[in-house]
């Protein structure tokens, strides 16, 4: 049996494997298991992107200084990276659905500790310590989903997964916005996402079933089998059961490795690796420094602290639609060309709110405007980036290629460019100038270096690494 340079084979076993789980219907289960990892998303969104309103609703009350305030900024992003490369070292060791487990735990408890703050250092640290929970269950969603949803569905879930988000990165300026002028405003803000560890991983536990491919890949075709059927049977049985004896040698299964951790950026893969990193960096460049700062640029640049927040809400609220559209068009014209389309499309609308200081009257118009496009745009590409890096990934690295994939992007993304950007939030064309030149770039990166992974997993990731060795 060739083998791959990372390690994983092609093999009958995964091919019949995956065969048959992109064969079953799309049914009530596969909507349950969306739901669960929607709700996830919302809260995990809900959590992290509580830094924005807290640099503005905190700051008095509990004295944020400039350094504070950027590291408030750029310190969670830092630790969910951290975090992030931590989860990625022992996915595909580890079950996707324990690093999940294990992140949401974490980022509920710490986001329940932000009301008994009482200081700017233990706001920091209670921010720091979530981002370092969140780093693997922001990412560890989409090999999940990857590998439990039919390969024609992945759209549905992403789009979902992506709206869940958009919904809580809308929510969450809106009731910022209503508690301004509360000394203890951020303490409210915060306690929806701290109370969400009561439930949500009871409904992780005992609702999502472990990944088949994963347990062939430790060795284990029969838990791989076993769950297949369940999955089958959840779904109503509509197609027929899988027989162990279908994925051929058994013991052909049970010698397959697990590749090391530098297989990622092995002759063959380092290609796919980058790609999927730098579309997901350009942009995320663009939602952490809306999602981080842009409430605070909007204020050094005149506007109001409601306003602020109102354009924020915007922002977000356009993106819920946005990625609805981008699930849709991601499976009609290829992710490659979506993550063109909603980068590209995003410079219109980041133009606007770059010129809208000048326009004098007609200031509030553009800048709404501008913010819808953004928001329907570019903010709205993380449904197909996200898709496209998990399938830069044959099964056996994906866990930890998408998760480090995800967490080295952060890096620039999240904390490199905040940082380098607070200092200037209350220059209009250097902010959202910024914002359009990274954009500008990465709406051609797929296009020219990538490939099209619209497919079974097994036919693209593990069968292109036999063709490489």
């Amino acid at each position: 049996m060739a083998t791959g340079f990372s390690g994983g084979s092609a093999s009958p076993a995964s091919h019949a494997l995956g065969r048959k789980l992109d064969s079953i219907p799309f049914s009530g289960f596969h909507c349950l298991i969306i739901a669960v990892l929607g709700l996830v998303g919302f809260i995990e969104g809900y959590d992290l992107v509580m830094t924005g309103s807290l640099l503005l609703l905190a700051k008095a009350p509990l004295h944020l200084s400039d350094a504070d305030i950027r590291w408030l900024a750029v310190g969670p992003t830092l630790m969910l990276c951290i975090g992030g490369f931590v989860a990625s070292a022992v996915s595909d060791h580890w079950s996707r659905k324990t690093i999940m487990l294990i992140g949401v735990i974490a980022t509920t408890f710490c986001t329940l500790l932000v009301p008994l703050v009482e200081s700017s250092g233990q706001l920091i640290l209670v921010r720091l310590l979530t981002g370092i929970g969140a780093g693997g269950a922001v990412s560890a969603a989409f090999p999940i989903a990857a590998e439990l949803m039919p390969a024609q569905h992945r759209r549905t879930y992403g789009a979902v997964y992506e709206m869940s988000l958009a919904a809580s990165f809308t929510v969450v300026p809106f009731i910022a916005g209503l508690l301004a002028g509360n000394a203890n405003a951020f303490r409210y803000l915060a306690l929806p996402g701290g109370l969400a560890i009561t439930v949500v991983p009871v409904l992780i536990y005992f609702v999502l079933p472990e990944s088949p491919r994963w347990y062939l890949r430790k060795g284990r075709p029969e838990a791989a089998v076993e769950i297949v059927n369940r999955i089958i049977a959840r779904c109503g049985n509509r197609v027929p059961k899988l027989a162990v004896e279908a994925l051929g040698d058994r013991s052909e299964a049970a010698r397959e490795q697990l590749p090391p951790y530098w297989a990622l950026f092995a002759r063959g893969q380092l290609r796919w690796t980058t790609v999927g990193i730098l579309s997901g960096v350009c942009a995320g460049t663009a939602y952490f420094l809306i999602s981080v700062l842009l409430p605070k640029a909007l204020n050094d640049q005149g506007a109001a602290v409601k306003a602020s927040f109102a354009i924020t809400t915007i922002v977000y609220a356009a993106s819920f639609f946005g990625k609805g559209f981008t699930g849709y068009l991601m499976e009609i014209i290829g992710r490659r060309w979506t993550i063109a389309y909603a980068l590209g499309g995003s410079l219109p609308g980041l133009f606007l709110m770059l010129q809208a200081h000048r326009l004098g009257e007609l200031a509030a118009v553009a800048m709404t405007a501008g913010a819808l496009i953004t928001g329907f745009t570019v903010l709205s590409a993380f449904t197909a980036t996200r898709i496209y890096l998990s399938e830069q990934f044959p099964t056996a690295l994906r866990g930890r290629g998408h998760i480090f994939g995800e967490s080295f992007g952060r890096l620039f993304a999240g904390v490199l460019a905040p940082f380098l950007m607070e200092p200037h939030t209350g220059s209009a064309p250097i902010f959202f100038g910024t914002i359009l030149v990274v954009v500008a770039i990465g709406a051609f990166i797929p296009i020219l270096f990538g490939r099209e992974t619209i497919g079974q997993l097994e036919s693209f990731t593990e069968a292109a690494a036999v063709e490489a060795a």
